[in-house]
């Protein structure tokens, strides 16, 4: 997500003072906290106590897998729903601008091709080493995912409270957040040599000494230049004006989500990352009920309606769909182990997400700034 800045117009006229587009809060001051990632300082905080060392954590793998049925791939699906929401319009119609046209016509079209020709190759040559690397690509784009997200949860914390950030503030915010990331996947890439992902192995690149250290001392001097920001942005106005969650999902999503090496908390960051999106995909997503109708109980069954299509689409993308093709398909499981198809849909999922995120939670994006802030 990006900085979406105020804007005066006010919501469609169907839209009346109670619903969320009139709310300084994503959902509500106690759902903020514990969804955009106060949640995640709790229950991390208890993780390594419960689970001590990485060979005792079978209970929470398991745990985490039923979870991520419930709350990681909603979280995905949820993406596909709004980006191919009325997707002819926006990539050919005339309301968007030519640029974001064309935007939505790389994610929604140009980038699922790219990927598809790219695992249809590897698998057709028996190229399992092309696999490995996309997989290392999938981690790079997930560290960037992360940060991109906390950013924004601040910038949509401060844009509700309307209490802006300015340019200077918010470029060195974002880059403190690309050094943060950089740093991360560095460290993940020195630590391992060869790992599985879905019995397929993916290697690590050689990050030689000085370009670590390097990035570790950008990482250090943009954080001590982001510290007067955040503590002035808090001093700004009282705690209820003042953008605090969005403080929290800032600096738990860089230096908590990504710096954390305890395996058995790695297990547990994925689903508060996906708790963060949700929070603002639920708020998104009521706004567009409400402006369909007035009346209550539709507006619930619409928002319902949509929850429980992403718990389908979820299962069926993650888990029926390739265990299927797993079944009916044959293919060389000498080079490509025994889990083929669900490596290639959990990866298109993943990687493609990023490329809609990018596209949707744009400043620009005339449907974002409605149901998201409700201006035009």
């Amino acid at each position: 997500m990006s900085t979406l800045p105020h804007a005066p117009s006010p919501v469609t006229p169907t839209q009346d003072k109670a619903t969320l587009a009139t709310s300084t809060h994503v959902l509500g001051p106690a759902a903020d906290f514990m969804l955009l990632g106060g949640g995640s300082l709790i229950a991390l905080a208890l993780v390594p106590l419960m689970w001590p060392k990485a060979g005792d954590n079978a209970g929470l793998v398991t745990a985490m897998l039923l979870l991520a049925n419930l709350i990681n791939h909603p979280h995905f699906a949820h993406s596909y729903q709004l980006f191919y929401r009325d997707f002819t319009s926006r990539a050919f119609g005339d309301r968007f601008p030519r640029a974001l046209r064309q935007k939505y016509l790389f994610a929604g079209v140009g980038v699922p091709l790219l990927l598809v020709s790219f695992l249809s190759y590897a698998v057709v040559t028996g190229n399992s080493g092309l696999l490995g690397w996309l997989t290392n690509f999938m981690f790079f784009l997930v560290g960037w995912h992360y940060v991109k997200q906390g950013y924004g949860m601040l910038m949509v914390d401060a844009a509700l409270k309307k209490n802006f950030f300015g340019t200077k503030d918010k470029n060195l915010l974002l880059w403190n957040a690309y050094a943060v990331w950089i740093t991360s996947w560095m460290m993940i890439n020195r630590s391992f040599s060869s790992l599985q992902y879905w019995e397929l192995h993916y290697f690590s690149f050689n990050i030689p000494d000085w370009l670590f250290f390097s990035s570790v001392t950008g990482m250090a001097i943009s954080t001590c230049m982001v510290i007067p920001v955040l503590i002035r942005k808090a001093r700004s106005f009282k705690i209820s004006g003042a953008p605090i969650n969005g403080m929290i999902a800032y600096v738990v999503s860089l230096y908590v989500w990504l710096l954390a090496r305890h395996p058995s908390m790695l297990l547990v960051i994925p689903a508060f990352h996906s708790l963060q999106y949700l929070a603002v995909v639920w708020r998104y997503r009521r706004n567009i009920e409400a402006s369909k109708s007035n009346d209550k109980v539709r507006r619930r069954k619409g928002f319902a309606l949509f929850v429980v299509t992403g718990f389908i689409l979820g299962y069926a993308g993650f888990w029926y769909v390739p265990q299927w093709l797993g079944r009916h398909i044959n293919y060389d499981q000498a080079t490509f182990g025994g889990a083929l198809f669900l490596f290639l849909f959990w990866v298109f999922i993943n990687v493609h997400h990023y490329f809609l995120d990018n596209v949707m939670w744009r400043k620009d994006n005339p449907d974002t700034r409605l149901y998201l802030f409700g201006t035009h």
